[in-house]
């Protein structure tokens, strides 16, 4: 057993509330359950009972033996020296404050529901690929799709704190996290964290300064990103690399903190050589990219918007050198809903949030106008269970298997809740 259960008994009130007693038989009406601390402290602050005719108000402190507030050292800890009660799940200890004053102790394991306890110990002990795979299939739909609305925001939220940290290293500088994010989500996963430090090996006031020239901003992001290294004789790849050679001296530019880039096992489209002219261009043709997306609520607007190829020399070529057939490589539908779900929305979110406003509803048009996303998790959970095909239920079903299913807070998480309280 997890001290978790025990904070889920008190927090959701699932225990006997007949004839409550305090290990000494002390009488206890809970009138307030205090609010859930995750953080450091009492587990329970400003709680409210009733323990023989005296009302007291502070903080509880839940463990699963009474004698853990010893090997916590609350004893010595002056922020514990206003608990008030002692919730356990075995007592075998008296507990004393650091003033040497007994505190109360509820021994649970006799007020709690033996299925609700037969509940969660089956379902933290299944070894399948998330706890619950056995009853997925069951949940009730309205959970189901409540739950997954509240985790997509709770993904917003954890993407839009990140966002808050790039916003200070910028000095609130929302186009430079554009940016930086649309970069390394260029990148996809093979190279993405390849493409992000290129995005911070630059000073954006030099991509100001070359955007409104195509072969400039390749020349910087194909130099930063070590493919101009080798010496090769295609007219192009020199030019580049003398344009690069000029850039370097004039803005003093670094690249030793650049992840390398790779090829390995990408399709061509894929390339980051395809990928990095398609972003220069995009920035060639759109400066105030951050400004025209933050307006725009249709997603057709945003495929009119990304609906760029590459510049003229990658039309016939993959890599360097080596010629292919003419094709404009324009950003596929796809790979611009990547774009959206990845970046568009999380900045549309952490931006309307800074200013104390909400996109919720306009955020949910746009994502669930979006297709479900095509990956190994999203496709297991559909196979348990027919649900939805809209990007925000994936978003929601990635959330949900990598910070709940993975961390097993089944006791934290709707689904698993329901499991639990079915009998």
């Amino acid at each position: 057993m997890q001290e978790d259960f025990l904070h889920y008994v008190w927090k959701h009130k699932a225990f006997s509330t007949v004839s409550l007693k305090t290990t000494e038989g002390e009488a206890i009406t809970v009138k307030n359950l205090g609010l859930h601390n995750h953080n450091s402290g009492p587990d329970f602050f400003n709680a409210q009972l009733i323990i023989d005719d005296q009302l007291w108000a502070g903080n509880l402190e839940i463990h699963l033996k009474s004698s853990d507030w010893y090997l916590h050292n609350h004893e010595t800890d002056k922020a514990y020296d206003n608990v008030i009660l002692h919730v356990v799940w075995e007592h075998d200890s008296e507990i004393f404050r650091s003033d040497n004053s007994k505190i109360p102790t509820l021994e649970l394991k006799g007020y709690t529901d033996i299925d609700l306890l037969k509940n969660y110990k089956s379902l933290l002990a299944s070894k399948s690929w998330i706890n619950c795979e056995a009853d997925f299939p069951a949940i009730d739909d309205f959970i189901l799709n409540s739950w997954l609305e509240r985790i997509f925001i709770e993904r917003l939220e954890r993407k839009s704190k990140d966002i808050e940290q790039l916003l200070k290293s910028s000095q609130n500088n929302w186009e430079e996290v554009m940016f930086k994010m649309l970069l390394k989500n260029f990148g996809l996963k093979a190279n993405g964290e390849s493409f992000l430090s290129i995005a911070n090996s630059l000073d954006f006031s030099v991509v100001r300064k070359l955007q409104n020239n195509t072969i400039e901003m390749e020349a910087l992001l194909f130099g930063q990103a070590g493919l101009l290294n080798e010496n090769k004789e295609d007219t192009y790849f020199k030019e580049l690399k003398e344009y690069f050679s000029f850039l370097k001296q004039k803005f003093r530019l670094n690249n030793q903190g650049v992840i390398p880039i790779q090829f390995f096992r990408l399709r061509p489209p894929n390339f980051p050589t395809i990928r990095l002219s398609q972003f220069a261009r995009l920035y060639t043709v759109e400066p105030n990219l951050f400004s025209k997306i933050i307006t725009i609520s249709k997603l057709d607007d945003l495929y009119a918007l990304f609906s760029h190829g590459v510049s003229e020399y990658w039309m016939t070529h993959y890599t360097f050198e080596k010629t292919s057939k003419t094709s404009k490589k324009l950003l596929t539908k796809t790979f611009i809903d990547l774009l959206i779900i990845n970046t568009i929305i999380p900045l549309k979110f952490a931006y309307a949030k800074s200013l104390g406003q909400s996109k919720d509803e306009q955020i949910f048009e746009l994502i669930t106008e979006i297709k479900i996303e095509n990956n190994s998790v999203v496709n297991k959970f559909l196979d348990l269970k027919a649900i939805e095909k809209t990007a925000l239920n994936s978003q929601a079903l990635l959330e949900l298997k990598q910070n709940y299913c993975d961390k097993n807070k089944c006791l934290q998480c709707a689904l698993g809740n329901s499991l639990i309280v079915k009998n």
